[in-house]
């Protein structure tokens, strides 16, 4: 796919995303029109979304070449592993600290002297972050 199509179907997302909702932020502000301009946007966005499908899929996979000769597919599913492990350990982490931090601030809003036992509980859910990232710099040595 050349640089002049991916630039254009780039400019024609943002503008399927752009022009719906400023039409409606500058027009008069109804009910009505929000749900006009929504569907406009969510159909222009997945129609250029196809568009650009068909695009991808009718070249000529020359990367993919590249890809094989140069590790194989377990290169490729090493990285897919490091990142996964990387990115499923912060949202789990994400989670655990928005359940964490938002009962340690009730409780030391109730009493003042329990600040550090539950900062503890804070950093052991950040820790599992950590513990992802830790795996994917193994995984990642091992390619």
């Amino acid at each position: 796919m050349t640089l002049i199509i991916q630039i254009t179907l780039v400019v024609a997302l943002l503008l399927s995303i752009v022009i719906p909702f400023g039409a409606f932020y500058f027009g008069e502000r109804s009910r009505g029109r929000y749900k006009k301009s929504l569907a406009f946007n969510v159909i222009s966005f997945f129609t250029i979304l196809i568009i650009g499908q068909i695009f991808i899929f009718t070249t000529n996979a020359q990367a993919a070449e590249a890809v094989v000769s140069s590790g194989g597919i377990s290169t490729g599913l090493g990285y897919l592993a490091a990142a996964l492990s990387t990115g499923a350990s912060c949202i789990g982490g994400g989670i655990a600290v928005a359940s964490a931090a938002s009962a340690a601030l009730g409780a030391i809003s109730e009493d003042g002297s329990i600040l550090g036992k539950s900062l503890i509980f804070v950093g052991l859910a950040e820790g599992v972050c950590l513990y992802g990232l830790i795996i994917s710099f193994m995984i990642l040595g091992k390619l």
